[in-house]
């Protein structure tokens, strides 16, 4: 485990070179001056495709031995940023090396998965990130805030919308495929409003599903699901989500309660009103307007905000002790709760999961 991190540098190390790994590249160099962090490594199966990473990130080291990248002492944190269902065995690699680890979403594609990876790094006494940036928005925390106050009173429908376009262009190699990506649409493109809904919301107590395929007839996995949620305090919600829907809307979040309701599109509040209004809801709504890119018809789009926003996180609680706003155990919650709508639309049934503090 790496300790007296207070003032030292911290140098990152990434595994997998692939699109997702230029944000995380772009976000700690932006922290670069400020934190006292860099990148020291990359690590890809394909040595051609960690060179040209390293080339065009100025990252002074690369190679595609495990071996070799993991035994480096200038790297105290390492981000997995492998196909979803390949962050386990590089993220043990990393454990048993002492390395922190911070891991793209999902942080595996199993509940048995996640609890593997956890169980380890809680014997290391390795801290254990995942990647979940929706979170970080001005219009997210707001309204978690809002919850957490008892503004809303009593919730009642809680609903999450993914209608997003993806093209056949983009269902190549391991995307869509329930080895490597777990799961379609559920598991790669809602899982962030899965995770916002269940943080804002609490888990779901119960869920019922549907999943097909409408328009990517040549994949394994699910183009289009809907489920139907109860929660353990007692509102009701769905999800819908597709990467069939031309050409793909913002996502959406409604938290619907007796005093009030908001609605978040991507980032933004696009809705605020409630019973009582105050003083600071104008200033709140136009706070909360700062858009960090959509994905809604191109994963390109995105911003690397968020990722920054994590990352620092990871730095700031290294540096401090303190614990981290997302950790492992958290994301576990966001897999229990796809792999539990996978199973009720599998089996027909109703899946019952257990709930967990928010």
């Amino acid at each position: 485990m790496n300790d007296n991190l207070n003032s030292k540098p911290i140098g990152f190390g990434l595994v997998g070179t692939g699109m997702i790994a230029n944000y995380h590249a772009k976000a700690i160099k932006a922290l670069s001056a400020r934190q006292n962090v860099h990148i020291a490594g990359a690590l890809d199966c394909k040595k051609e495709f960690a060179q040209r990473f390293a080339q065009e990130n100025d990252v002074p080291f690369h190679t595609d031995d495990p071996a070799a990248f993991f035994a480096r002492p200038d790297i105290q944190v390492v981000c997995i940023t492998t196909p979803s269902g390949a962050h386990l065995e590089p993220a043990l690699a990393a454990i048993r090396a002492g390395k922190h680890v911070i891991v793209e979403k999902p942080i595996e594609i199993t509940v048995e998965r996640v609890d593997t990876l956890l169980e380890a790094a809680d014997k290391a006494g390795v801290k254990v990130a995942a990647i979940f940036q929706a979170r970080f928005s001005a219009g997210a925390r707001a309204v978690k805030a809002a919850i957490d106050s008892g503004r809303f009173g009593r919730l009642c429908l809680c609903s999450a919308y993914v209608k997003w376009y993806r093209s056949e262009a983009y269902y190549t190699g391991w995307k869509g495929t329930l080895a490597l990506d777990g799961g379609g649409a559920v598991m790669n493109q809602a899982i962030h409003a899965l995770d916002l809904l269940q943080w804002l919301a609490g888990m779901p107590e119960e869920v019922f599903a549907w999943k097909t395929r409408r328009v990517h007839l040549g994949i394994e996995a699910e183009d289009t699901a809907c489920a139907s949620l109860k929660f353990a305090g007692g509102a009701l919600g769905s999800l819908e989500a597709s990467t069939a829907a031309y050409p793909g809307w913002e996502r959406r979040i409604e938290i619907c309660g007796e005093f009030g309701s908001a609605v978040i599109e991507d980032d933004c509040i696009v809705r605020w009103e409630f019973r009582e209004a105050r003083e600071e809801d104008a200033c709140l709504l136009a706070s909360s307007q700062s858009h960090s890119g959509s994905g809604a018809s191109d994963p390109k789009q995105i911003s690397f905000a968020g990722h920054q926003h994590q990352i620092e996180d990871m730095v700031l609680a290294l540096r401090s002790g303190g614990p981290l706003e997302i950790d492992g155990k958290q994301a576990r919650n966001t897999v229990a709760l796809v792999r539990a709508i996978y199973e009720s639309a599998e089996s027909g049934l109703p899946v019952k999961l257990a709930t967990s503090a928010r």
